[in-house]
């Protein structure tokens, strides 16, 4: 996500940064870059506007008497205007209400909704232990229903039964009273989209909020449709109180536009970012992590909580065992390290999130593919567990045998083998030098690239 923004941004404002003192003149120019890179994002053009002179009003005349060059003010001001624009603060879900708590989930079709209910569901579950339920009101989309049953049971959690000869509102009540007597903290109700916005769909959804009164409305939007995604919000928002918006499939929006105009043209926070296909791709949006990733800072503190999250602990800590007993580092070892990877969304979301990532030359980022993990993983699967426990045995002929089973070459073979000697002798270092604790605590210390505030 962000990515061209992202590299647009960077390029100027590493071209402000040896300036000696910013003014009007020697602004204008990056400003006007500044500019042009938020409206190829998509971003609405009143908002570029407004943006743009926020951050001169605040860049121009600035003392230097903050431990900042002028160049790092300037940059220091794009960043809070940025975090400004996108709402300052995550607001969280209000869901301290007498349960159950309901969530009215409101789009257009095609925009995600029925799967952020899922992944909405599961985040609840897992990370504020919530016994949440869920139930489809979509009884005019073929097969809808079955999607959320099919989902609900993937996460873990109940969907309360529904049919297409329904009437919305009676679903809805019946739902909340279900959701009642099973004890549930959480309902969370999915409703009918449309192709764009119409009248029908809005008198059938104002009819379920007003039947439901639910603490929280959220909006789900397509990222990738840009612009048009923080117009869609505001006509929602006319017709509906949303309380707020979650940006489904971002990871796949290079610009980020949406991002960047919803809360400026709605007034409604984003509380949410789809990250993925899978149902545990969800995040909260924090506007000042956000705001750093663009800018290219990185974003380490989510990073260390995906790790905390989703890293096998034991795993982990049985392989500082091993490591701090002198055992060697072998290729069981490294194919729980890619695995471990996979499970926080790839390479490619890692390198997102570290400090001037985005500075890595092209052919370096190439070599750290998702896919080509993945190639890995599949060349070490293809050996036997002796060869795994001792990778001095693999030889030619076993080399040979290893690339046919894996669909590989032998010179991929080859270039594995280096890398886990390479990543042999890293363990060693880490284990003498106190451990894999120290390095994550050197990790959030990390500094962003020269220009950026520290």
């Amino acid at each position: 996500m962000f990515e061209n923004l992202s590299d647009r941004l960077s390029r100027v404002l590493r071209n402000v940064s040896g300036k000696g003192r910013l003014s009007d003149e020697n602004i204008a120019e990056s400003l006007r870059e500044v500019r042009t890179a938020l409206l190829e994002a998509d971003v609405a053009l009143n908002v570029v506007r407004d943006f743009t002179e926020r951050v001169r009003q605040r860049a121009v005349g600035q003392e230097v008497s903050t431990g900042l060059n002028p160049g790092e003010a300037f940059v220091k001001a794009v960043h809070s205007e940025l975090v400004a624009l996108m709402g300052a603060v995550n607001d969280r879900l209000e869901l301290a209400v007498a349960p159950p708590a309901v969530v009215l989930m409101a789009g257009l079709q095609g925009s995600g909704k029925t799967t952020t209910v899922a992944k909405l569901a599961r985040y609840l579950k897992e990370r504020d232990r919530k016994k949440v339920v869920v139930v489809s009101a979509d009884v005019y989309r073929p097969a809808a229903i079955r999607q959320l049953e099919t989902l609900a049971a993937e996460v873990g959690v109940e969907c309360l039964p529904s049919t297409t000869d329904e009437q919305p509102v009676a679903i809805v009540t019946r739902a909340r009273e279900l959701a009642r007597a099973r004890f549930a903290d959480v309902l969370i109700v999915d409703t009918a989209g449309r192709l764009h916005v119409d009248d029908a769909m809005m008198a059938e959804i104002r009819e379920l909020h007003a039947t439901l009164e639910p603490v929280e409305t959220l909006f789900v939007v397509d990222a990738m449709t840009g612009q048009d995604a923080a117009n869609t919000a505001k006509a929602f928002n006319d017709a509906l109180p949303l309380t707020g918006v979650v940006l489904a499939k971002a990871d796949g929006d290079a610009r980020g536009g949406a991002a960047l105009s919803v809360r400026a043209i709605t007034g409604k926070p984003i509380k949410f970012l789809g990250v993925g296909e899978r149902t545990d791709a969800l995040e909260p949006f924090h506007p000042d992590r956000v705001a750093s990733r663009i800018l290219g800072m990185g974003d380490v503190l989510t990073l260390i909580e995906e790790a905390e999250r989703k890293v096998d602990k034991s795993k982990a800590e049985r392989l500082a065992r091993k490591i701090q007993k002198g055992e060697r580092f072998d290729l069981e070892d490294f194919r729980d390290q890619l695995q471990q990877m996979s499970s926080m969304g790839g390479v490619a979301n890692m390198l997102e999130k570290l400090p001037g990532a985005g500075q890595l030359p092209p052919a370096a980022t190439a070599q750290l593919s998702d896919q080509g993990f993945k190639r890995m993983a599949t060349i070490i699967d293809s050996m036997t567990p002796q060869e795994r426990r001792f990778p001095d045995l693999i030889n030619g002929s076993r080399k040979r045998r290893i690339a046919g089973g894996s669909g590989t070459q032998i010179h991929e073979v080859n270039r594995l083998l280096k890398q886990h000697k390479q990543m042999q002798k890293v363990m060693k270092k880490v284990t003498r030098k106190g451990g894999m604790a120290k390095m994550m605590r050197g990790l959030g210390g990390m500094r962003p690239p020269p220009g950026y505030p520290r």
